[in-house]
């Protein structure tokens, strides 16, 4: 049996590329999700009018790869102390969220979130919201797998490239056979 988890943390791009070669997981759909505009294109959302976080839907099996291991991840691969922005991306658009579809993983969220802040990792205070899933969209297919389709692109080679290496070093073990090596 499969689950969703829906997570933004940047440019859904990066998110993308760290989470497809993940074992366990089955698809990921880079899309749209916490906004007032049903439908919104990319160019919309770029405006950052509509409300929307840039996300990624991931359909995994938790029996391979947990809930709470994908937020570890998550967390890993992204910033979650900056307000609104991503490296370069700025705007709400490039917001930590984590939209939770079901009350098992707000608690997972909220739990994981309290462990880090306590631990200390970051110099600054997390900032990312955790709110109840609503609607996603998927973004348009050219953005789906576009660090896969585009590696030489130079926002691919200077912000993407360095995640899937720090993947390759350091999660190897959650890599699908083959993927990444």
């Amino acid at each position: 049996m499969t689950e969703i988890a829906t997570l933004g943390g940047g440019c859904f791009w990066c998110l993308e590329a760290v989470f497809e070669p993940l074992e366990g997981v089955s698809s990921v759909v880079s899309g749209f999700a916490g906004g007032h505009v049903p439908g919104a294109s990319y160019r919309d959302v770029c405006n950052g009018t509509t409300g929307h976080a840039e996300v990624i839907q991931v359909t995994f099996d938790p029996a391979v790869i947990p809930y709470v291991a994908l937020l570890e991840l998550f967390f890993a691969f992204h910033d979650p102390t900056t307000l609104n922005r991503q490296g370069p991306d700025v705007g709400t658009q490039y917001r930590s969220v984590i939209y939770t579809h079901s009350p098992e993983q707000e608690a997972a969220a909220r739990g994981l979130m309290t462990e880090l802040g306590n631990a200390g990792i970051w110099d600054a205070p997390i900032v990312t919201e955790i709110a109840p899933f609503e609607a996603f969209f998927a973004a348009e297919n050219h953005h789906q797998g576009y660090f896969r389709n585009n590696p030489q692109q130079p926002y691919c080679q200077a912000m993407i490239a360095p995640k899937v290496a720090k993947l390759r070093a350091k999660y190897a073990a959650r890599l699908k056979p083959g993927a990444l090596r």
